[in-house]
């Protein structure tokens, strides 16, 4: 445990980090799932649209260093083709 008062400080701002990071991933891999659903579904006008809004939140999830760039850029990728082969 902690003792010094910055370090006490450090543990508390790693919690409310934790607790932030965590809510990032979650909506991104929940966003991804949601879109993979509208492929399985054949439903490609929704899942264009949805397109837009599982790349923001994996770009949010990147730029906070939540997940890896490539990492990021691979799983965009993986949406994008996935859209694009819908018939």
């Amino acid at each position: 445990m902690a003792h010094s008062k910055q370090a006490l400080k450090r543990a508390r701002q790693g919690e409310k980090n934790r607790v932030i990071n965590k809510a990032k991933l979650t909506r991104m891999r929940g966003a991804m799932k949601k879109l993979l659903a509208l492929v399985e579904a054949g439903d490609k006008g929704k899942a264009s649209t949805l397109l837009a809004t599982v790349c923001k939140a994996i770009d949010k999830a990147a730029e906070t260093n939540v997940i890896h760039k490539n990492n990021a850029a691979r799983h965009k990728g993986q949406m994008m083709r996935a859209v694009a082969k819908m018939k």
